[in-house]
């Protein structure tokens, strides 16, 4: 049967309980691991995010300080968490996939599967996006904007804060043709509504643009707007297959 689930049997709740804190204890662990692995590596990550400031460092002739004892440390420890939540992710999704995928039907199952691919390419390609082309544009923006009887001191940790924060935003807009894609399948839209939705979601994206960039520019904006636009022209051809 096509609706045939792809287990043969249904476990009690408690089961389901037991192997979802399994699951979760092997994420964690595993996250501990990719934050010592990172700490090991931690010049070259922080370098790695440093890299778009030193241009505008060495111009005003800086450097990143911190201002109290523990927060070189702590954020040692917070990009070390994070680049290791990172370095493990096809582990920990291994697992999560573990879970659900019994669960599923097995047509669901041939969907979910390179949607999920194409999600966590699609979140790395838009940390990518901010990092290559967003930060060095932001970054000397904001670097000459008060002129120059002031001087740029930034502080280790606000730094990283910004930063990561900037390409979790990137990466979170560029789910835009996973979530729509998604919604289809669910029929919740469909490629015509997508489509005489499309001057409101070209208004959004310029709003959201206005909103998430860290800059008042207007070249800096359309880095995030033109995106988004395109990922929604994306979204709209991926609908059509999928209806299909």
């Amino acid at each position: 049967m096509s609706a045939e689930l792809t287990h043969d049997r249904e476990l009690p709740l408690t089961e389901h309980l037991a192997e979802l804190r399994d699951r979760i204890i092997k994420s964690l662990l595993a996250v501990v691991v990719g934050a010592v692995i990172c700490y090991c590596q931690i010049d070259r990550l922080l370098n790695f995010l440093l890299a778009p400031l030193w241009p505008i460092l060495q111009e005003e002739h800086q450097k990143v300080i911190f201002k109290a004892y523990q927060e070189a440390f702590f954020s040692y420890l917070k990009l070390s968490l994070i680049s290791g939540a990172m370095l493990m992710s096809p582990f920990i999704i291994f697992q999560i996939w573990r879970f659900v995928a019994p669960g599923l039907y097995e047509h669901e199952r041939r969907f979910a599967l390179p949607m999920v691919l194409f999600s966590c390419t699609a979140f790395l390609g838009g940390a990518a996006f901010a990092y290559f082309l967003v930060f060095p544009k932001a970054f000397a923006f904001l670097a000459h904007f008060a002129g120059p009887e002031l001087t740029l001191v930034p502080t280790l940790q606000e730094y990283l804060s910004f930063t990561i924060r900037l390409m979790l935003i990137f990466g979170v807009a560029f789910q835009v043709p996973v979530a729509l894609t998604i919604a289809s399948r669910l029929g919740i839209v469909s490629a015509a509504q997508l489509k005489s939705f499309r001057r409101y979601a070209i208004l959004l994206a310029f709003v959201l643009a206005a909103i998430l960039t860290p800059t008042p520019d207007v070249v800096n904006q359309l880095f995030l707007a033109i995106p988004l636009i395109l990922l929604y022209e994306f979204s709209i051809l991926l609908v059509t297959l999928v209806g299909r």
